[in-house]
Order: structure tokens, then sequence, then C-alpha cells
């Protein structure tokens, strides 16, 4: 079997729909917590996934540990290898090449669909296009594209939702992992969050009730056609 490495910042925030579609494809999983990565291991993984979390991509001051993260996705970026970032994972790869992450004009939290681009169109993306498939999305942040990526997705609070370098690493802003089932570890997890940005918890729960499943079923495409693609 294969390895993949991912590195987990909160425990809540996990594969999610992905672990069963590596499973399929012959990966072994392994998470790391935040701090304790192996250089060696994150280089040599046939598959690093970075997940999400609710800290900035460059608060190095406070969590000195997100420098050794950039520095291990810059590393595998430019030897070709497959990497996934999820939210704040996707924040970190923009980061580790050069690109500008900041504080977004709004939070973008809830469901809500993506807009594709014809790259997006014609990637493993289009499980989320037509008919539109609304998507979690729950950040703060934004990034400028980096330098090689192709833009996949956009809405109209953040323009990058989705890029891709060489058909080997990709990008996402927001949360096509996400089951509905572990929404309330996420409502606790991020209560803070969700009062400064006036979220209130039920209308994630309406959301997830009657958006949840659809999300799961075209989120299993879109991972089986990615890896059926990093097979190729």
């Amino acid at each position: 079997m294969r390895n993949a490495l991912v590195i987990r910042h909160v425990a809540f925030e996990d594969l999610g729909t992905l672990a069963p579609a590596l499973g399929r494809h012959g990966y072994r999983l392994r998470y790391l917590e935040p701090g304790a990565l192996g250089g060696a291991a994150g280089l040599q993984a046939a598959l690093l996934v970075i997940l999400g979390g609710p800290i900035g991509a460059c608060d190095d001051a406070r969590y000195p540990w997100l420098a050794e993260e950039a520095a291990l996705l810059k590393r595998r970026i430019d030897g070709g290898r497959p990497t996934l970032g999820i939210c704040l994972g996707a924040q970190l790869i923009a980061r580790a090449l050069g690109a500008k992450v900041y504080a977004a004009e709004s939070p973008e939290i809830g469901y809500a669909p993506i807009e594709l681009t014809p790259a997006g169109r014609a990637s493993a993306l289009r499980h989320l296009g037509s008919p539109a498939t609304p998507v979690l999305h729950w950040h703060g942040d934004t990034f400028d594209l980096p330098e090689r990526a192709v833009l996949l997705a956009s809405t109209a609070v953040c323009a990058n939702q989705a890029f891709s370098i060489d058909d080997r690493v990709l990008g996402l802003q927001f949360h096509p992992e996400f089951e509905a089932a572990s929404l309330e570890r996420w409502l606790i997890g991020h209560t803070v969050e969700l009062g400064l940005a006036g979220v209130a918890p039920g209308s994630l729960r309406d959301q997830a009730r009657r958006l949840g499943p659809a999300l799961e079923r075209q989120a299993a495409r879109l991972w089986t056609d990615w890896l059926e693609g990093l097979d190729r």
C-alpha cells in the first residue's frame, strides 16, 4: 500500500468523505498533528494532505511550526509530489509558492455553490458544477493565485476558491470533504468564530440537513476522479 500523510490541525476537521476514497485507491493513512512533522516522511509520502484549521496561514509569531509546513509544501511541489490542501491547507500552499494570504472582505460560512472556470469544468471539480452542488464554506481568509496555478473555481466573496498545479497539486478553499454527521463538532470547535461572524448554528444545521447528502455523493465522485488522475 501507498502512504498518505495527513496533517490535521484540529481533531474535528478530518478527511471526511476523502478517507474511504483513499482506502479504495490503496492508500494507508497516517495523521500527524501540528508541530510533529517528519521532514523525510512528508517528502517521501505518496500523497500529502493538509487539512483546515482556525488560524492564519502566516501567523508564525504565534505558531512557529507553520513555517515548517510551508517549507515542506514548497519542497514537495517543486519536486512534483502529489499534494492536496483544503482551506488552511490551500492557503499554506499559496503561501509556500510566494502568493499573498490575507483576510477576506467578509467571512464565508455556510453552503453555497461555486462557479467553475473552463479548466474547472474539465477537472474532477465538474462533479460540483452543473447542476450546481452547494459546498460548505468556512473561512475568513483568502489568497492570491500562486504562479503556475490554474484557477478552477470562484465565488463572489472569494475569487480564488480552487486551483491546480500540473495536475499534481490541488488547493481547495472550501470543504468538499465535509460530512454532515460531523457538524456538531464543527459548531462547538468554531463557536467563537460563528459568534463573531453572526452565523446562527441553527441555520447551518438546516443547510447540512438539506444540502449535505448531495455534497457527500458528489464529493465521492470528485475524489475518485482526482485520485484516478494521479494514478494516470
